[in-house]
């Protein structure tokens, strides 16, 4: 919207899975601009053991250890209320991202901020603001993952690279 721009950045160590089935397509596939987390698309088909829910720790997950937090930053001129609205909005991404999410043992939350430099109109122009804001965050997680290391100790999981490379 008329040059404003949005920011993304999560912290990302949900329950559910970014990626499809086993593999290594993400599922904010169709938001990823310039080969930003591998380029690899979406598997040329679906079947139903991708689709099947698959959560991190199984029966055994807790709720100490998971959660997604996330901030989104414009540069729009928005009021407390459209601040909130954006992160309701920009709450979107994750569903782009991660899957299943927002469950129980998730603690999934998205912040908004902005520096209030650009005006906008409050329908329209903070309709897309958000819509934008939830395909960067959605791209954000995939990247964050994409980008991640595996931790430093004995029976970490293994990082996105670690199991398919770049």
């Amino acid at each position: 919207t008329k040059g404003v721009k949005v920011a993304a950045i999560a912290v990302v160590n949900a329950v559910g899975s970014v990626t499809v089935g086993d593999g290594p397509w993400f599922w904010a596939a169709p938001y990823e601009v310039d080969g930003e987390f591998g380029g690899r698309g979406l598997p040329a088909a679906f079947t139903p053991d991708m689709l099947a829910m698959r959560i991190k720790g199984g029966p055994a997950a807790s709720s100490a250890e998971n959660t997604t937090i996330s901030l989104v930053v414009t540069d729009a001129v928005l009021t407390k209320a459209q601040a909130k609205r954006l992160a309701m909005m920009a709450q979107t991404g994750m569903a782009r991202a991660i899957y299943p999410v927002h469950l129980p043992l998730d603690g999934d939350i998205v912040f908004a901020a902005a520096t209030c430099a650009k005006p906008i109109e409050p329908l329209v122009e903070l309709s897309e603001l958000g819509m934008v804001a939830a395909n960067v965050l959605a791209r954000a997680i995939a990247r964050g993952v994409y980008h991640a290391k595996r931790l430093p100790f004995a029976g970490a999981l293994p990082s996105w690279q670690d199991r398919f490379g770049g």
